[in-house]
């Protein structure tokens, strides 16, 4: 029978008087440690728990540790459905495996992932996720300390575990598809504001042409400022055009799907087919693509597998091992 008292009023103590056993046991087997007492003890122990509805005191135990069962996650634009993909699967494995997930939106902006990174030190977070990071003077910080941090999606210039695909693969395999489709001369738009991803998708993408017979100053590539891949999108198709007297290419890789929205935008405005006239090639596969984006090509990223293998890497940094990256496989789609 389950006996009413407060809650303020519960605690070891009063848990451990109403299973006749010591502050330590009880306080040992409501944090699971439960090896040092016999199977009745553990009982008797677990039956107070629940007459007494005693509440372990997690911040108390956090402070007491210096650590929680919080994971900060740091996102930039969490209006990219890449994002928000990444962002699901990952709250999903972490609430698997007992743990509360707090996410914050970077922008991209170094300044803010300081003023996050600080923040979630000051709440002793157990460890970091950094999606799409950029260099920062506390990421450095945060890094020298030894703090385990798992980088997605982009990889981190001064090292440590990482999850995300081939990104030089990936844009490889834009390029051996438009050869096979026999597009002999297409493009490729990306950011100005560069990152390492994005980077080594354009690389993946001008090498294996180059490799496969195309002359390097056959392949047309353009490039626009800002945060936003919708406006860079529009923005460098535009330039990509425009610095060839309006002549559409007959293929041109977007360096992501949100990328390829805003070149689809461009060339509806100026009445160009897609993909009859210029075959788009984004990067993402975003689940939307099939209701809203059916004339666009991509490169599928298992977003929904990430979760688990950030959780790996993770588990890895505690246990004081440096993880080797976990790739994850990309594939096309059509």
């Amino acid at each position: 029978m389950q006996r009413f008292v407060s809650a303020a009023q519960v605690s070891l103590a009063t848990v451990a008087a109403e299973a006749g056993v010591s502050v330590a046991t009880v306080s040992r087997i409501v944090n699971g440690e439960t090896r040092r007492a016999s199977a009745q003890t553990v009982m008797r122990v677990q039956a107070a728990v629940v007459a007494l509805g005693y509440q372990p005191n997690h911040v108390g135990r956090a402070l007491r540790r210096r650590q929680s069962r919080v994971i900060a996650m740091l996102a930039p634009n969490l209006d990219n459905p890449a994002m928000a993909a990444i962002a699901v699967s990952t709250e999903a494995a972490l609430r698997a495996a007992g743990y509360v997930m707090i996410l914050c939106d970077t922008h991209d902006r170094a300044d803010l992932q300081d003023e996050y990174l600080q923040a979630m030190r000051s709440q002793l977070v157990q460890g970091y996720v950094l999606v799409s990071a950029v260099t920062s003077p506390a990421l450095s910080d945060a890094l020298a300390r030894g703090e385990p941090i798992v980088f997605v999606s982009r990889r981190n210039p001064e090292g440590g575990a990482y999850v995300g695909i081939d990104n030089h693969a990936a844009g490889a395999a834009a390029a051996d598809y438009c050869l096979t489709r026999a597009i002999t001369e297409p493009a490729v738009i990306f950011p100005a504001q560069g990152s390492s991803s994005t980077a080594e998708r354009v690389a993946g993408f001008v090498e294996r042409l180059i490799a496969r017979g195309v002359e390097a100053d056959r392949i047309r590539r353009a490039s626009a400022p800002g945060l936003s891949h919708l406006q860079v999108g529009y923005d460098a198709a535009r330039a990509l055009v425009a610095a060839s007297a309006g002549a559409w290419p007959k293929g041109l890789l977007c360096v992501s799907d949100m990328m390829a929205y805003g070149a689809y935008r461009l060339a509806v405005e100026r009445g160009v087919a897609i993909p009859e006239t210029c075959l788009l090639i984004g990067i993402d596969a975003n689940p939307l693509n099939a209701w809203i984006a059916p004339w666009l090509t991509s490169v599928h990223i298992p977003y929904p597998d990430f979760g688990a293998k950030v959780v790996e890497q993770l588990t890895a940094l505690w246990g004081g091992t440096m993880p080797d990256d976990i790739l994850l496989p990309h594939s096309l789609e059509t």
